[in-house]
C-alpha cells in the first residue's frame, strides 16, 4: 500500500484523485434546518436533498464515478436484448469472480427478492453472520426465519478485534447438524452493515464454507460491501497480506456458491446482480429475473450504468482507490475518539458509526435514541446520517417493540465524494453536539409502517428539545452567510 509522509510529521489520509466536476452544496441557517426537519417529520429520509449540506445517509448510489466510468457510458449499446454492454460486464464479472453465470438486477434488493422467492419456503431458517434490513424482510416475507451466528465480539462497540463480522463457526456447525433439513442456504455478509461495517477474516470464511459443504448447503454472500472487506483482508489478515486485491477477490469467491451485490456500492454505479456457478438453480433464477427485473441482458439497469459498473469493478481492485474510504473513516473515528466521543471501534468500512447508547444514554431505546441523534445532528450541522438501531427493527407479531442489539448513527463515507475539510466540519459539529447532548430528547411515531418503517415512518419529538437545541446552537455558533 502506498505511504505518503508529511514533512511536519502528520499522518492524515490523502486523496489519490483530483476533482474535475463539482456540485454546489447549500448550508441552511439553523432556523431553516429546524423547519425542514419538522416538515420531514423528524425522518431524515423525507428531507429534500437541497436542504442538506453533507449527505452521509448512505454510500448506495452516491459514490463519485471516475473519468473512465463516465467515458465508458458513452459507448453504451441501447438494445433491449443482446446488448453488447451487458456482455462486456458479464466478461468482467466472470474474470473477477470466476463464476460462469451473471444475472443482472436493478440493485441488491432485487437480488435478495428473487433468491428468497426461489429458495425460501414457510418454516425455513436462514443462518447469517448478521442480518441486513432488506435481506431479512424478504426472507420473512416468504415465511422464513433469520438466525444470527455472529461472534460475541461483533456486538462490542469498543474493541480492537479486527474481524468482528466473523461467523461463530462452532455454533453454526452445531445448528446445521441439528437443522440442516430446514436451511435453504447460509448467508454471509461482507462488511456487516448494521454492526459498523465490520469485516470477516479469510480463515473464518473458509471455515463457514467447509461447514456448508459438509451439509450440501449453498453459501451465499452479500458482497455489496466486499470492497471494504477486501481492504481489511489485505492490511490485517496474515493469509492475505502478500496477495493482490484481485487474488483476494478470487480466493473469497472460490469459497462461495452464489454471490450477489449492489453495484450502487460495489462498482461505483447503480445496479446489481447475482454471480453463480453452474447448478440446477440457474434456469429458475433466470426466469425470476425476467419476471421481476427485466430481460437477462439488462435486468432493470440502464445500459449506461452497466458500462460504468464494468469499469468500476475493475477499479475496485486498485488499492489506491479502495483504500480511500476506509482511510477517511479511520481518520474520523480516531479524531472523535480523541475527543472522548463514543464511536464503534475499530473503524470499519461504509462509514463512521456513533454509538448512540453511550452518546445519549438518557434516552431509552423505546424512544429511538439513534434516530433522535440523527435529527439532532441535522439541526447542528445540516448533516444527514442514518439511524441503525431500534427504529430499523420491526415490531413482533404481538406489536411489541424489538429492541436492537446496537444503537448506531451511521455517518456514511461515499467513495471519492468528500474532502478532508468537510470531514473535519462533520467532526466539529459532532463534537459540539456531544457537549450539548443533554438537550437531546426522544422520538415517537406519528405514522408507523408495518415493514421497513424507518424509510417512510413519521416521527415527532417528545418535547420541545429540537427548538432548545437549535436555540443553543444559534448562541454558540451563529451561522455566517
Amino acid at each position: 500500500m502506498e505511504t505518503i509522509s508529511f514533512f511536519d510529521g502528520r499522518k492524515i489520509p490523502l486523496e489519490r484523485h483530483k476533482v474535475r466536476i463539482v456540485q454546489q452544496l447549500n448550508l441552511l441557517p439553523v432556523e431553516e434546518r429546524l423547519a425542514r426537519l419538522k416538515e420531514a417529520s423528524s425522518n431524515l429520509y423525507l428531507l429534500h436533498n437541497k436542504d442538506i449540506f453533507l449527505d452521509m445517509l448512505t454510500d448506495s448510489g452516491v459514490n463519485a464515478m471516475s473519468d473512465r466510468q463516465q467515458s465508458a457510458m458513452m459507448r453504451a449499446d441501447d438494445a433491449y436484448a443482446g446488448s453488447e454492454s451487458f456482455f462486456r460486464l458479464e466478461k468482467t464479472v466472470q474474470d473477477i469472480f470466476g463464476m460462469e453465470h451473471f444475472l443482472p438486477a436493478h440493485q441488491g434488493r432485487g437480488c435478495e427478492k428473487v433468491l428468497a422467492d426461489l429458495l425460501v419456503k414457510p418454516g425455513d431458517i436462514v443462518p447469517m453472520n448478521y442480518h441486513f434490513t432488506t435481506s431479512r424482510a424478504h426472507i420473512e416475507r416468504c415465511g422464513g426465519e433469520v438466525i444470527e451466528f455472529l461472534i460475541p465480539e461483533g456486538l462490542n462497540c469498543q474493541s480492537d478485534y479486527p474481524f468482528k463480522g466473523n461467523f461463530d463457526t462452532k455454533a453454526l456447525a452445531k445448528f446445521l447438524e441439528e437443522n440442516n433439513d430446514r436451511v435453504p442456504f447460509v448467508r454471509i455478509e461482507a462488511g456487516t452493515n448494521l454492526i459498523g461495517g465490520q469485516p470477516f477474516s479469510f480463515g473464518n470464511l473458509k471455515e463457514a464454507a467447509a461447514i456448508c459443504r459438509k451439509h450440501d448447503i449453498p453459501l451465499v454472500m452479500d458482497a455489496s460491501l466486499l470492497q471494504d472487506n477486501l481492504y481489511f483482508l489485505k492490511i490485517k489478515d496474515e493469509e492475505c497480506k502478500d496477495l493482490s486485491l484481485r487474488e483476494i477477490m478470487r480466493a473469497v469467491a472460490d469459497e462461495c456458491d452464489i454471490i450477489y451485490f449492489s453495484a450502487r456500492k460495489l462498482g461505483f454505479a447503480r445496479g446489481g446482480g447475482i454471480c453463480m456457478r453452474e447448478s440446477e438453480l440457474v434456469n429458475p433464477l433466470k426466469e425470476l429475473i425476467v419476471l421481476n427485473e427485466g430481460f437477462l441482458t439488462y435486468g432493470g439497469m440502464s445500459v449506461r450504468e452497466i458500462e460504468a459498473i464494468a469499469v468500476g469493478l475493475e477499479e475496485t481492485l486498485d488499492l489506491a482507490i479502495t483504500s480511500q474510504g476506509p482511510e477517511f473513516i479511520a481518520y474520523m473515528v480516531d479524531e472523535l475518539e480523541k475527543r472522548g466521543i463514543p464511536v464503534v471501534t475499530p473503524a470499519g468500512g461504509l462509514g463512521c458509526h456513533l454509538d448512540a447508547s453511550r452518546f445519549v444514554p438518557h434516552i431509552p431505546q423505546e424512544q429511538y435514541p439513534a434516530a433522535a441523534l440523527a435529527a439532532a445532528l441535522y439541526i447542528a450541522g445540516g448533516i444527514r446520517g442514518m439511524e441503525r438501531g431500534t427504529l430499523s427493527e420491526n415490531r413482533d407479531d404481538d406489536g411489541n417493540e424489538k429492541i436492537a442489539e446496537m444503537e448506531l448513527l451511521r455517518l456514511a463515507m461515499p467513495r471519492r465524494v468528500f474532502t478532508l475539510s468537510q470531514i473535519d466540519y462533520a467532526i466539529d459539529r459532532v463534537t459540539w453536539l456531544f457537549e450539548n447532548r443533554d438537550l437531546i430528547g426522544g422520538l415517537r411515531f406519528e405514522h408507523e409502517p408495518k415493514i421497513l418503517r424507518f424509510f417512510l415512518g413519521k416521527l415527532a419529538p417528545l418535547s420541545d428539545w429540537q427548538e432548545r437545541l437549535a436555540e443553543k446552537f444559534s448562541r454558540d455558533l451563529p451561522d455566517s452567510l
